[in-house]
């Protein structure tokens, strides 16, 4: 999560809100890292966990992630959830808790929805306190 949290900061430098993701394949080797990049390259689906899932599977050579864990300081969008259980991933982990659009276990559960052909094992709060605070310091710098 630490790395997580560094490349989050990433994203604040290019004036996004700071999001940082990585993916780690079944032995725990870092496959893949992202970080917001919406504003920086005008991408709509420019979120963290996005970024690093697409840089996941060139490395795999691959889409699916079966085995890997996502891990991420912000709870994963609908968006993402979605593009999470598409790609097969085995769990998530992630730092702060969404309250407003999370879609692994605050607004919604994507990613553990027994309708869906897929479900992924959820980990939320981790170092959740760092998490929270760096999204609640960019936001009160933005303001």
């Amino acid at each position: 999560m630490l790395t997580c949290l560094q490349l989050a900061s990433q994203a604040e430098k290019l004036g996004d809100v700071p999001v940082g993701a990585l993916v780690l394949d079944p032995d725990g080797n870092v496959i893949g890292t992202g970080y917001n990049v919406r504003e920086s390259e005008h991408d709509p689906a420019g979120h963290a966990e996005i970024v690093a899932l697409r840089e996941a599977a060139k490395v795999r050579g691959g889409w699916r992630m079966e085995g890997c864990t996502l891990v991420v300081t912000l709870e994963p969008c609908t968006m993402c959830a979605g593009a999470i259980v598409l790609s097969r991933a085995s769990s998530v982990v992630f730092g702060a808790w969404d309250p407003k659009a999370g879609a692994a276990g605050s607004v919604r559960d994507v990613l553990r929805d027994p309708r869906l052909n897929h479900q992924v094992e959820v980990i939320g709060g981790v170092r959740e306190e760092e998490c929270s605070a760096q999204l609640r310091d960019y936001f009160e710098r933005s303001r």
